[in-house]
């Protein structure tokens, strides 16, 4: 069966050798439906992001560049703010052809503003590993808003699979006919369901849905974040509060916001969800980075939609004025191959089930 390939089925790929480790698995590497990737001991700090293309490996790309080289052994290294690395991955592949794999930045990864891009040998296309790949992995690694101390075994992106027959498309996502039958028997989203190849997300800019604010704009000269320290950081040594204006917010060119949906979503058990952004001729501005929403997230006790999809926001080149309710982005809904045994909150480790505005999970609520 294609679709989304579950934990237990991600177990079976280890255990097969489809995929292979440097390091014994991490406690809770794998996820409902994906697996955690871990940076190896060294880093790269190279001069501009590039693709290997068709022809070569990423190690014969790096061996014409120019590069310093990192250890990230013991207590790792710094990554600056507006540099680009490129490292090693504990995690290595040998595909056959009815598996693919898609990757995204982790949650937190995103909320720190780290550009984050899977690489591997022969690709000319990042976040992607065509069928039948045999290889490493890397991942490009650029922070955006923030210096951050990374170190071997960091996690910043994940990988998803999906089994497809060959000739058929990697990824079938699901109709609007489909999402709406599906709202109809058990809500997506605690509101009006619109759809537009997806399900359309929009901004919520309310005075009282967030006590107060509407979201958190990036500062732009900090301390540097610990990647692997979870509730080290006070907000506002890292973040400027945004007060409720009218429902309206003026993004700025080049600044980092944190805000967050008016739709409260629920993903259900045999679905894995991802954010794709609307088109640009709705705007400038970009919604980006972490995007894949496992089964089971938002889902309340009852089961309805509980939790707001956080959106990770930066205008292109040029201010723009969000109002409260506009349309920001839409969630492409994919089958599992199987429903997960575990859905995302039941583990213990889900840092972000039932959240509202919520930064990374590095910092202190309040």
């Amino acid at each position: 069966m294609g679709g989304v390939l579950s934990s237990r089925q991600i177990e079976a790929m280890v255990e097969a050798g489809q995929i292979r480790l440097a390091a014994p698995l991490a406690h809770g590497q794998i996820q409902p439906a994906s697996l955690d990737l871990r940076l190896g001991p060294k880093a790269y700090r190279v001069r501009a992001s590039f693709l290997p293309g068709k022809r070569r490996s990423v190690d014969e790309l790096l061996s014409a560049l120019k590069y310093d080289e990192m250890s990230l052994e013991g207590d790792g290294a710094v990554l600056e703010r507006g540099c680009f690395y490129v490292v090693p991955l504990m995690e290595s592949l040998a595909f056959d052809d009815s598996i693919v794999g898609a990757a995204n930045p982790k949650s937190s990864t995103g909320r720190l503003d780290i550009f984050t891009r899977l690489i591997t040998d022969r690709g000319d296309r990042f976040d992607e590993v065509a069928a039948g790949y045999r290889g490493p992995l890397y991942a490009e690694v650029s922070p955006r808003s923030f210096s951050v101390r990374v170190r071997a075994g960091s996690r910043l992106n994940q990988l998803r699979f999906r089994a497809h027959a060959p000739g058929e498309p990697a990824s079938a996502a699901l109709s609007d006919a489909d999402l709406a039958e599906l709202h109809r028997r058990s809500p997506l989203v605690d509101g009006p369901l619109n759809l537009r190849d997806g399900v359309v997300l929009r901004v919520a800019l309310d005075a009282g849905a967030f006590g107060g604010i509407l979201g958190y704009r990036a500062q732009k000269h900090t301390d540097v974040i610990d990647v692997d320290r979870i509730g080290a950081y006070r907000i506002d040594d890292y973040w400027d509060r945004l007060p409720a204006r009218d429902g309206r917010l003026i993004l700025d060119p080049g600044d980092f916001y944190i805000l967050a949906s008016h739709e409260r979503l629920a993903i259900p058990p045999d679905l894995a969800a991802e954010m794709a952004p609307m088109d640009a001729a709705i705007g400038e501005f970009r919604v980006h980075y972490a995007g894949f929403f496992d089964p089971g997230f938002g889902a309340g006790p009852d089961g309805r939609p509980g939790a707001r999809a956080v959106l990770e926001v930066r205008s292109r080149e040029v201010p723009f004025i969000l109002e409260d309710g506009q349309f920001i982005g839409r969630l492409v809904y994919e089958r599992m191959a199987e429903t997960p045994q575990a859905l995302y909150g039941e583990s213990g480790i889900s840092n972000y089930q039932g959240q509202g505005l919520k930064l990374s999970k590095h910092f202190r609520a309040g």
